[in-house]
């Protein structure tokens, strides 16, 4: 078949080791920590709910690199979330969150970028705030560092800086919602895919950043993922 326009490129994340990752979906996972559910309003262990961002949204940061992300339009209040990404390398449908860990490839460090005022005015609405979540740059990323590498993680700081100051600190170990309860989930309202991509959720303390800002967003045994606002 021949397209009538040029695709657009298909986006990739490296692997730390070499190698890049072609991502298909990019699914998010919203109050998955206690703490940060509070400062939202919310409190207990409520069902999970999900939201997505498009492919393109991912910006890759290699390693020891600072990436560089401009403020986005149409907001005043862009707030930081530091999240573990979880890369899933085999698909499916109805996963027993027993099964889950053996469809998981590896891990990275994310950072979930939201205008927060354009959520919460969409909120206010009743109605869909992809406007607040699912824009380009939204979306920056750490290389993926493959589970062979870095064993399957269950436990382990989470945290985020800005210009140096401390954020947001959390342990994955957290979650409301585990790694293998959010596959299970997920694959019961999609089937899940090679190359799709799992934002776990943030930790409290999240806040606005501005022009300058310089964010640091880190996971023990991974990395930490360094990127500026421009």
């Amino acid at each position: 078949m021949t397209h009538v326009i040029t695709p657009a490129a298909l986006p990739c994340v490296p692997v730390r080791g070499g190698g890049s990752w072609p991502v298909h979906r990019i699914y998010c996972v919203g109050r998955n920590y206690a703490e940060h559910a509070q400062e939202m309003g919310f409190t207990g262990r409520e069902p999970p709910f999900f939201f997505c961002k498009p492919a393109d949204a991912v910006v890759p940061v290699p390693f020891g690199e600072t990436g560089v992300v401009a403020y986005p339009s149409l907001t005043s209040d862009l707030h930081h979330e530091v999240e573990l990404v979880v890369a899933l390398g085999k698909g499916g449908r109805d996963i027993a969150a027993a099964d889950a860990p053996g469809h998981v490839w590896g891990y990275a460090v994310g950072l979930d970028l939201t205008r927060r005022d354009r959520q919460a005015e969409m909120k206010k609405l009743g109605r869909p705030w992809e406007i607040g979540k699912a824009f380009e740059q939204s979306a920056p990323i750490s290389p993926i560092v493959p589970i062979a590498v870095s064993g399957t993680l269950r436990s382990g700081a989470i945290t985020l800086a800005v210009n140096g100051q401390p954020r947001q600190q959390g342990d994955i170990a957290d979650l409301i919602w585990s790694v293998a309860e959010i596959i299970e989930q997920l694959s019961r309202a999609w089937t899940l895919q090679p190359g799709d991509l799992v934002f776990t959720g943030t930790p409290a303390g999240v806040g606005a950043v501005v022009r300058g800002d310089l964010m640091e967003a880190a996971v023990a045994g991974l990395g930490t993922l360094r990127v500026v606002l421009r």
